[in-house]
This record gives structure tokens, sequence and C-alpha cells, in this order.
């Protein structure tokens, strides 16, 4: 069998059941042995059907008002040995620039600016310049504050540990800023960390981004720069991101995951996190309940 398909449930009170299995197997119109994941949540089974076959995208449909996440994937070179995730609205639950604005009254100005970017109908270095230009004087203790409220998303931690522990290497790369990624990536367990810079003079931002800015383009940098590093190939890569200026590393990546997306990647990419939790990025892999509660 050539590929995987996956089920994860988002519905705690609508579980994943053997009735969901029947119906898969009777719209793929072939024996399917699925095997459980996690009991009533996650299950996989082997398929002959490529990632682009109808039956796959009227299964999605099928199976979106149960909240049930579907994914296909290459049989071949499921786990992965790098994994890069996008920080705002993926690993963390907000988008972290407007919620520094809220903190000085401007969140309704700049988030939707940012929304605007975030769906590709800006250009992102632009938008960040005018946003951050809107935040000059505000003071760092404003950034404290922030970070003290950024809410990490659930099965991040999970998914970066169970990566790690097999191996893997990990990287935060965001368009927010390196004040963010920094702690971010240490309480998530990441390698490492990329990010802009903010410029400050006197304990306040000076309204500017120190140049060069991380774009759509240096997040694909950044995927090749590592798949290179490690001695690895593309299909050994896993990315994952909500927004337009995660899409060319999503494409590029030997598994693009869009993690809750925007528009514009939900029509980019096969593999789309809508109802469940990022834990679905181990389940995707083939990791069962027992390597994440390990």
């Amino acid at each position: 069998m050539s590929h995987i398909l996956i089920l994860v449930s988002g519905d705690e009170n609508n579980c994943l059941s053997e009735n969901h299995f029947a119906i898969a197997q009777k719209k793929i119109e072939t024996p399917l042995h699925f095997k459980w994941l996690h009991p009533q949540k996650a299950a996989e089974c082997p398929i002959d059907v490529t990632a682009d076959n109808l039956c796959f995208m009227e299964l999605k449909n099928i199976f979106e008002a149960e909240k049930i996440d579907t994914f296909i994937v290459p049989a071949h070179n499921r786990k992965k040995k790098l994994l890069l995730a996008d920080m705002d609205a993926t690993i963390v639950k907000d988008e972290t620039l407007d919620e520094l604005a809220a903190s000085v009254g401007l969140k309704s100005e700049i988030a939707t600016i940012t929304l605007r970017a975030m769906r590709g109908e800006l250009d992102f270095k632009a938008a960040l310049i005018e946003r951050v230009k809107m935040l000059k004087d505000t003071p760092l203790s404003a950034l404290q504050d922030t970070l003290a409220r950024m809410e990490i998303n659930r099965g991040a931690l999970e998914t970066v540990r169970v990566m790690r522990q097999h191996g893997a290497e990990c990287y935060l790369v965001s368009g927010g800023f390196t004040y963010f990624t920094k702690i971010i990536s240490e309480k998530c367990g990441f390698n490492g960390h990329h990010g802009n810079q903010l410029a400050f003079a006197d304990n306040r931002m000076t309204g500017e981004v120190i140049l060069p800015i991380l774009d759509k383009d240096a997040k694909l940098t950044l995927l090749n720069h590592y798949t290179q590093l490690l001695h690895l190939n593309a299909a050994d890569t896993l990315a994952v991101g909500d927004g337009a200026n995660d899409i060319p590393m999503l494409q590029n990546a030997g598994l693009g995951v869009g993690y809750h997306p925007k528009p514009l990647v939900v029509d980019s990419i096969q593999n789309c996190i809508l109802h469940t939790d990022l834990t679905s990025l181990l389940y995707i892999q083939g990791y069962s309940w027992q390597n994440i509660t390990a």
C-alpha cells in the first residue's frame, strides 16, 4: 500500500468508531484494516490511493460535519527527522503582535492588518513594518506582560518532546519577534528559534524592525538550510503553520500541515488540522497514544 489514511476525532462527545471506518471503506471501495493509535480518538489504515484522489476529498467533506480531521500521507518516511513550526496562531494561541497592541489600546487597528497579511491580502514585510511603526514608544513592560499572557496550544509540548525523543530536530520559525520566540522555544523544548528583531531605545520600542525581515522566503530558506545541514531529504521534513507566509515552507516540506489555517492555506496544501490539536502531527507520523504519554 502506497499511502496511509489517518482519522482523528476533535469532538470528545462524538468518538471515532467502527462506523466511521465502514464509511471510509465504502467510499474507497476496498477492504480497509484500521489500527488504533488512540482508542476512540485516532486511527490509521494503509490504502492504495494518492493524496489527490477524489475519494479522499469526499471523505474529508463527509467527516467535516463530525469534527473529524482526515489526513493522507505516503507510507514511506512517515516519522520525520526535522520539524519547522510557525509560532503565532500555531504553537501559541494568538497573534503576539495583536496581543501586544491590546496593551496600548491598538488591538483593533493592528489585528485588522494582521488578518489581511495572514490571508495573503497584504505584503507581509510592508504590513509588519506598518504595525510595528504604530507601536512606537511601547514600553518593554508591555512586551513582558504580553509574554506572560501567551498561551501555548494543546499538543505543542507533546509534539516537540516525542519527535526529539525519536531523534528529530525541531525549530520555531516565526515572522514574529525573537523577544517572544526565545522564551516560547525554550518552554516547548525546540532545538532553536528564528524570528524578527525589534529595535529598542531607553526600554521602549523605536517603531522599527531590524533588517533583514524574516518572511515566507526566509522560512523556506531555513527549511532548506536545516535539511542540508542535517543531511536529510525533503521527505524527512515536516512543517506546520497557519498563514499565507507559511505556504512556501509547507509546500516544500516532505509533509506540510496547516493548523487551523487561513483559507489560502487550505487551498494550497492537502493536509490541515481543522478540529483537533497539535498531537495530530504525531498521529499523522504513526506515533501512538503510548508514545505521547510515555
